[in-house]
């Protein structure tokens, strides 16, 4: 295996669809980077609540469960501690997408990424445990 080969840095998009009207729609198909570089991920979504819009990132690497990355909302934005340095992504009401940047790319980062327009991943319990 070359050099160039262990760099590459393969990147899948997932779409993911919500109920109604709402919809959000990645393109389909990798996204092929080397290790160092920068990608960045689009994510065009469609909502009838244009004023209290909420979106989300998840990290989904395979034999585990997705990871919230960040979120995005209509007054504020929050970004899970793992994906604080290198991972960003603003929301573009205009034109109706949140694109996920991703500097400094590493091995790791290989892995299907998918937008949201609701939580797709809650932690924690509800209910007191017996």
């Amino acid at each position: 295996m070359g050099p160039w080969l262990r760099n590459l840095l393969i990147l899948a998009a997932f779409c993911y669809e919500c109920r109604g009207e709402d919809t959000v729609t990645q393109p389909p198909g990798d996204v092929i980077s080397i290790e160092g570089g920068q990608v960045t991920l689009d994510c065009q979504f469609e909502t009838s609540d244009t004023t209290n819009l909420n979106l989300f990132w998840y990290k989904y690497e395979a034999n585990y469960f997705p990871k919230f990355m960040l979120g995005r909302f209509s007054f504020g934005s929050i970004n899970a501690t793992e994906f604080e340095e290198r991972f960003d992504a603003h929301l573009k009401t205009d034109s109706k997408s949140i694109p996920l940047t991703i500097q400094r790319l590493q091995l790791s980062d290989s892995a299907v990424y998918y937008c949201a327009l609701r939580p797709t991943v809650t932690t924690g319990y509800t209910a007191p445990l017996q």
